[in-house]
Order: structure tokens, then C-alpha cells, then sequence
């Protein structure tokens, strides 16, 4: 990624009590639907409503033709070359950096460890201005993504993520579980757990209309009498699909009306598909595609219990928002969905692959069971309000920003650390590698050089 900086500190001195100016790194957003995304456009909105101005930068998304929100300042950049539906920025053009320097942030808030990440870090120590990180994703799970895991290992990939998360001032984990894998990472910044809030309006029943969710039903094909299980999300080899989705043929045998909804898009729809094939319920599973935003809180209502196998989440926004939908959740047990939702009583936990089948089965047919969870989990919901997490970081940013005179607090961008644990990647090219070592010297002679200045 290539860099031009402004000589001038962005860091004007803050008045803590005063609104604040917030920048927001990302590699994914609108009109991507994922967690990441959400959890921004939820900070967003509520940081915003609390009289601050806050600024997004992403990558451009070819899907999104026209901004419309002036604060979000989209960069160029290219598909990620192993997951083709994601993009990455590789330059940051000088009128972008010239208009960061105008706004001068109060702080920076990185929400992810790759391109625009490093992009934050660099403007947050270049440009004088704290930097705060959320840690969303569980890498070790996600190498298989690589060359299928033989480029990076998961011992490098928790490398990488020490090495970034120890350049920021403070850590956010959306969960306990996140946080305990940091610190075994060798996480040594301070690590504050604030989960991120959900909007529960967007997902009451009572919003939606009787007709207006049977003639979603109507669209997908599903009778008034068919049972849905519903999975909601990126489809993604860490989610675990393939999961219920073995668990469906006996399930069917019981209960034939039964039909499983998979809204989303991702790499692993073709061979969920061959999996559904194989088993002789292709008819039985519906691929929806990705849906607009907007629209995500009706295809909710479309479901009877919610389902998922996942073990990679840090913060499970989609049980989350299938909770506040009033629809019964059941889950692979996992720490993180432990911390949202109590078993057998806003929700329903599995251990094994072979109990999922008689589990659905029993939700699908014990009608008081369903509404007694549903009841249960609306009212658990409420302690994860959207307002509630705005108001968390709202505290965490004026921490920061307070303590930012205290310099021992500010570590510098890792640079040859960077190289170092590339050359330790197994088969990586040596010529990448030769130049990414001097990519970093050079990185490193342009910090010194402008504090010389």
C-alpha cells in the first residue's frame, strides 16, 4: 500500500467534554453484510445521534455506485486475491490524506488488521492522533483461506495479530472469549470488553405486517405449513453449515415439510450445494444470495428456529438479532453465544453433531417450548441496545484521548518485526519477501526522517 503524510500533527489538543471528530478504518462495509459491517454502521449511527462526527474509510466496492453519506470516503482498490468478494486497498490517493488532515480527528479507530488498518496506524503516528483497535475475527480459522492453509499457518496468524493489536493504545474485544485469546496470543496492550449493541427495532416482529412475511414465504416457495430453519450470515467453511445441514435427511424423515433457508453469499454456497445434492435434499435447501440490509429483519420472521454450528464467532451478532426477532436460536455451544444467550432458557445448546437432528426436531414441534425461549430472549436481548455500546465507546474514545499526552503509551508500527515474521511464513516467496523486508527499512527511514523534521 503506498502512503503519502501531512507534516502537520492532526492532534490539536482535545477538550473532553466536547464532541468528538472519529475516524473508522475498515476493509468492509456497505453494502458488504457481515458482523464487521454491522457493528460499524451501528457505532456510526448512535456515535452520531450523540453529536459526534464520524467519518468512515473502506475500500471502493464496485457494488456501490453512488455514495450518498459524505462522510464516508471510499479508497481504490482490488479484490482480495483469495477471497475475490472482499477488497483491499493498495494506494491512498493525496487528495484522501489531504482531506484526513482537514478533519482533524480526535482519534482513530481501526477495525480491522489489513489494508486500511495499517492505514489508520500509519495516519494515527504520523499524523499525531490515538488509535484504538476492535479485534472481530478469529484468524487461526480463517488460514484455510490461503492456499489452504500451507502459505499461513495459524501459529503466524496469531503472530500477525499480536504484532498488530500491541501498536494500538487500547484493545477492544467483543467478548470474554476474545479477550482471553489475545492475552494467550501475547497481547500486552490494555483490552477492554464491550459488546457490540444491535438495534432491536430493526428486528420486531411487530414491525413487519402479517401479509408483507407470507408473501416473502410466497416468493421463496414455502406454504404457510412449512417448517423453516433458518441460517442468516456469511456462508463461509468456518460457520459450519455444512453441520445442520447433515442433520437435515433425518430430520426430514420425521418431519417432511421441513425446509432449511440460507441467506447470504459466500465461497462455500457450491459446495454446500453438492452436499445438499449428495444427500438427496437439494429440495429441501434454499440459497437465497445475498439480501439488502433493509430487508434482512423481514427474511428474520421467515424462521422458525434459528440455527447455527458456528465456532469462530467472537461476538455472534446474528444470534443476537435473531433473539431480538422473537425467533428460538440453537447453537453449537460455544463460549461467545454463552455470553448472549442461557441455555434452556433464551435458547437451546448443542455439544455433538448427532444430537442437531432430534434438537430441531423437538423446537419445531414443541410450540410452547419456542414461545417460552423467544419471550426469554427478547427480554436477554435488551443488555446489548445499540445505545448502550455507543455510550461504552463513547467512554473508552475520551479515556484515550485523555491519556494520549502519556507518550510510553504509543508503540511504533512494528516494521521490521513485520518482515521478520513474513520470512517465518512457510513457502512464501522469497522475492515477496526480499522486497517486503525493504519495503519496511524504507517505512522505517520515512518515520525517522519526518520526526528529524
Amino acid at each position: 500500500m503506498v502512503f503519502l503524510f501531512c507534516k502537520t500533527s492532526l492532534y490539536q489538543g482535545y477538550d473532553g467534554g466536547a464532541e468528538m471528530k472519529i475516524g473508522i478504518f475498515s476493509d468492509t462495509y456497505m453494502p458488504q453484510i457481515n458482523g464487521v459491517v454491522t457493528s460499524i454502521q451501528m457505532l456510526k449511527k448512535q456515535l452520531e445521534k450523540r453529536g459526534h462526527e464520524v467519518y468512515v474509510f473502506t475500500p471502493y466496492d464496485p457494488k456501490q455506485k453512488y455514495e450518498p453519506d459524505s462522510h464516508v470516503f471510499r479508497l481504490p482498490s482490488m479484490p482480495f486475491v483469495f477471497v475475490q468478494q472482499y477488497r483491499m486497498c493498495l494506494v491512498c490517493p493525496p487528495q484522501i490524506l489531504r482531506k484526513i488532515h482537514a478533519l482533524h480527528l480526535d482519534i482513530i479507530h481501526t477495525q480491522t488488521e489489513f489494508s486500511m488498518g495499517f492505514l489508520g496506524k500509519m495516519v494515527s503516528k504520523i499524523c499525531g492522533v490515538p488509535m484504538v483497535h476492535t479485534y472481530h475475527t478469529m484468524y487461526e480459522d480463517y488460514v484455510h483461506y490461503i492456499a489452504n492453509g500451507r502459505l499461513i499457518t495459524q501459529e503466524r496468524a496469531r503472530d500477525f495479530s499480536r504484532m498488530f493489536c500491541n501498536t494500538a493504545m487500547v484493545v477492544v474485544a467483543p467478548t470474554k472469549k476474545t479477550k482471553l485469546l489475545l492475552e494467550s496470543y501475547g497481547v500486552r496492550k490494555p483490552i477492554s470488553i464491550i459488546p457490540t449493541g444491535i438495534d432491536t427495532d430493526c428486528f420486531c416482529k411487530e414491525n413487519y405486517e402479517e401479509n408483507q412475511i407470507q408473501q416473502l414465504r410466497h416468493s421463496l416457495g414455502l406454504s404457510q405449513d412449512t417448517h423453516v430453519v433458518l441460517s442468516i450470515g456469511r456462508v463461509a467453511k468456518e460457520k459450519s453449515i455444512d453441520v445442520v445441514i447433515r442433520a437435515l435427511p433425518a430430520l426430514i424423515a420425521k418431519l417432511p415439510n421441513t425446509k432449511m433457508v440460507i441467506v447470504g453469499e459466500g465461497d462455500e454456497t457450491e459446495n454446500l450445494q453438492h452436499d445438499a445434492k449428495s444427500l438427496g435434499i437439494s429440495e429441501h435447501v434454499l440459497f437465497t444470495g445475498s439480501r439488502p440490509w433493509e430487508e434482512i429483519g423481514q427474511y428474520y420472521q421467515l424462521g422458525d428456529v434459528f440455527c447455527s454450528a458456528s465456532l469462530s464467532e467472537t461476538q455472534g451478532l446474528t444470534f443476537a438479532e435473531a433473539m431480538a426477532a422473537g425467533i428460538p436460536v440453537v447453537a453449537r455451544r460455544d463460549e461467545c453465544i454463552a455470553n448472549i444467550m442461557t441455555d434452556g432458557v433464551s435458547g437451546m445448546f448443542f455439544d455433538q453433531a448427532e444430537q442437531l437432528s432430534d434438537l430441531l426436531y423437538h423446537m419445531l414441534t414443541d410450540k410452547a417450548l419456542c414461545k417460552r425461549l423467544s419471550e426469554a430472549a427478547k427480554q436477554e436481548i435488551q443488555t446489548l441496545s445499540a445505545e448502550r455500546f455507543a455510550e461504552h465507546m463513547e467512554t473508552l474514545y475520551r479515556r484515550v484521548v485523555a491519556a494520549y499526552d502519556n507518550a510510553e503509551h504509543i508503540e511504533s508500527l512494528p516494521h521490521i518485526l513485520g518482515a521478520r515474521t513474513v520470512h517465518r511464513i512457510k513457502r512464501f516467496p522469497r522475492k515477496l519477501v526480499h522486497h517486503s523486508s525493504r519495503l519496511a527499512e524504507r517505512w522505517k527511514n520515512h518515520i525517522e526522517s519526518y520526526k528529524e523534521k
